[in-house]
């Protein structure tokens, strides 16, 4: 593993590096390396390790704690297609409890979403985090399905996925806090583009309850007399 951090190292950029620490303000070693080298490094890692190699190298990068190894770690497992994906799907779940931040959570939920489209019965394992008293691993249960926001013609069992994430959606409207308001207003926006009615059905039953920036971002693209 270390050799692969030492390839991330390499591009380090120590006034980068203050900059990021100063933006995502979370105590943690920064490197100041930019994420298209990363996609790069872990593009040919990619090509180059077997999936076992990949999920080894992955936990390690994890485990640094630095900011761009956990993102890379995040990136070396974003792929659509691998099979078979359970070790994975475990690694990726072992890494939420440690989520603090957006953007490293986002990287590892991008990651996650391809493993959870892949197999929806994984979405029972997601429902228990609706209960965490976590904020990032409950705002995690949207960020990782977002894929179901994106069908414009989906299938019985993909809008019976669909409804269930927007009961789990409905459930967080009273919790104030603004990552997971934030998170209501993307998963609404987002479907949105391919489902309107579901969104305007949402908001008309919920919307008063969301804070007035959530309520605003979740009704972007919908017409104005449905806003």
């Amino acid at each position: 593993m270390l050799a692969y951090l030492d390839q991330i190292k390499a591009h380090a950029d120590p006034e980068r590096a203050k900059q990021a620490a100063a933006y995502h303000k979370i105590d943690r070693l920064y490197l100041g390396v930019p994420n298209p080298v990363l996609n790069d490094l872990t593009k040919t890692w990619r090509q180059l390790l077997e999936i076992a190699e990949r999920i080894a190298v992955a936990d390690g990068l994890w485990q640094t704690n630095i900011h761009e190894a956990r993102v890379a770690a995040a990136k070396l497992l974003t792929q659509a297609r691998i099979r078979p994906d359970d070790a994975v799907w475990d690694l990726l779940q072992s890494w939420v409890p440690d989520f603090d931040a957006w953007a490293v959570a986002d990287h590892a939920c991008t990651s996650m979403q391809k493993r959870l489209f892949a197999d929806p019965t994984r979405l029972d394992q997601v429902e228990r985090w609706t209960t965490s008293d976590h904020m990032w691993t409950k705002r995690a249960t949207l960020v990782v399905t977002l894929p179901w926001t994106k069908q414009n013609h989906p299938k019985p069992k993909e809008l019976e996925c669909r409804d269930r994430i927007l009961g789990w959606a409905a459930g967080y409207v009273p919790d104030q806090e603004w990552f997971i308001q934030k998170a209501i207003a993307w998963w609404l926006r987002e479907l949105s583009k391919h489902d309107p009615e579901r969104v305007v059905a949402f908001l008309d039953q919920y919307g008063a309850e969301m804070k007035p920036f959530a309520r605003r971002e979740a009704g972007k693209y919908l017409p104005a007399q449905s806003e």
